[in-house]
């Protein structure tokens, strides 16, 4: 899980994609962006050519060039020392544009990575933006089995030897997407969105004992993996408690919420026993979970319609 990304690595992370040329300020490729940098609103991730709030990533468009050559020569140098002075990630000139030879030459002093796209200003800006953000995104790891069901994402928990993975397996078999098995890693990307993926050395493997390690895609095709899924809901495996007449859990329900990064994820409790269809009910909590985010509850309906045939038969 990075914390930190440097500038080399941005170059060579998006150097194809953007057909970057590095012309300047080669000395500071080791120039680092930490994870808590992106937290406050300014200065941004990336940005057009800030001298009051610096952006980490400076992009220098045709407007910020033109700017740059309306100045007197000592405005000009104090700009361009203002600005190596911030600190920045990286300075990205835009359209190919020819790099003032003062530019260049105070990037290789200050040790200011310096390139140059093909692209324009707005192109790159929205792909370093979502670029930054996605990789310095607060990451965290479970344990659990991750699969698309019915079309949501789905984290299937519990403790060891409860058939998590036989589960999976059944799932899968049934129709449903495998994303990751064991230690599935999850992305808050947004203030309400955690997108899962599958770590590289476990990508399209599951896990199930007695059978060891099989390859999903290889075994049930390319339509039995997934790549990524946002994470809505986790079902949580626990062994069969001891009988109890607690009526209201009954009718409405083991369910609570957990929270994940700055996130409060639904969870519904699901007891193993022998006798019990595992893959059904994890198939029925999942609609019911489905029918609850469209503000359709069961049991609240009964309670309201249980409530309602009391009121009528109390005498008058």
């Amino acid at each position: 899980m990075p914390d930190r990304l440097r500038a080399r690595e941005l170059f060579e992370e998006l150097g194809e994609r953007l057909a970057l040329r590095w012309l300047a300020g080669q000395a500071g490729g080791d120039r680092v962006l930490e994870r808590g940098e992106h937290l406050s609103r300014r200065p941004s991730l990336a940005g057009y050519l800030n001298v009051i709030h610096p952006n980490k990533v400076q992009i220098v468009g045709s407007a910020e060039l033109a700017w740059l050559d309306g100045l007197d020569a000592r405005t000009r140098w104090e700009i361009l020392q203002k600005v190596m002075e911030s600190r920045p990630l990286a300075l990205v000139i835009t359209q190919d544009q020819a790099c003032p030879a003062d530019l260049r030459d105070t990037a290789d002093e200050s040790g200011t990575p310096l390139w140059v796209s093909p692209r324009r200003g707005y192109e790159l800006l929205n792909l370093l933006q979502y670029h930054l953000a996605r990789s310095l995104a607060p990451r965290v790891t479970l344990h659990g089995v991750f699969m698309e069901i019915y079309s949501i994402g789905v984290l299937i928990t519990g403790d060891s030897g409860l058939g998590k993975s036989e589960l999976a397996l059944e799932l899968i078999s049934r129709g449903h997407r495998l994303v990751a098995d064991d230690a599935p890693e999850f992305t808050q990307i947004a203030p309400d969105v955690l997108d899962g993926t599958c770590p590289p050395l476990l990508q399209d493997l599951l896990e199930v004992r007695g059978l060891g390690v099989m390859n999903i895609r290889q075994m049930f095709g390319d339509t039995a993996v997934k790549r990524n899924k946002y994470l809505r809901l986790v079902v949580n495996l626990v062994r069969a408690p001891e009988p109890s007449n607690e009526a209201m859990a009954r009718i409405t329900g083991e369910s609570h919420s957990r929270q994940v990064l700055d996130l409060e994820v639904p969870v519904i409790e699901l007891p193993v026993a022998a006798g019990r269809n595992l893959a059904v009910l994890t198939e029925a909590a999942v609609r019911l979970h489905l029918l609850r985010a469209k503000g359709m509850d069961p049991a609240a309906a009964f309670l309201a319609r249980h409530s309602a045939f009391l009121q009528q038969g109390e005498p008058g």
